[in-house]
């Protein structure tokens, strides 16, 4: 037997859209990184970007479980001396820009280098319900529905 490696002219992207409306941020951005790196098709090769254009919306409505919207803490450095900066995720969430803690949380589930780097570029976050991809027809995920623990249960 020959071990498959697919090229780069048989790969296939499809347009995904996902509704992350009550959805669990760690939960929501293991299924992103997963269809963002193509580990989802069984042709999949490690080292070739096979993964599907996912457009997120509603990223602002996302739920962090337990006392993790208060005492979450998101740190960036400024480039300065002395210069470190910190956030909780409720700031963050209630901000100008929501759909940072989601895009960071699947940033980090990523392993890093230039194919991650290639692959995040496929990665569309929408604070809103409103995009503007409509004319790629991107298929709808339903996450919700994948499992019971992925929305947050009453």
């Amino acid at each position: 037997m020959k071990t498959f490696s697919i090229r780069a002219s048989e790969i296939e992207k499809k347009w995904i859209l996902i509704d992350a409306e009550g959805l669990v941020v760690g939960r929501l951005a293991a299924v992103i990184a997963t269809r963002l790196r193509g580990k989802h098709k069984p042709s999949f090769t490690p080292h070739m970007d096979m993964g599907d254009n996912v457009v997120v919306i509603n990223a602002d409505k996302v739920v962090l479980t337990g006392n993790k919207r208060t005492q979450k803490t998101y740190y960036r450095h400024t480039g300065y001396p002395g210069g470190i900066r910190e956030a909780k995720a409720d700031k963050v969430l209630d901000g100008r820009f929501p759909e940072r803690v989601l895009e960071m949380a699947v940033k980090r589930m990523m392993p890093g280098g230039p194919l991650t780097r290639d692959q995040l570029s496929n990665l569309r976050i929408f604070a809103g319900s409103e995009h503007p991809h409509e004319a790629q027809q991107p298929e709808i995920v339903d996450v919700k529905g994948m499992n019971p623990k992925n929305s947050l249960r009453g």
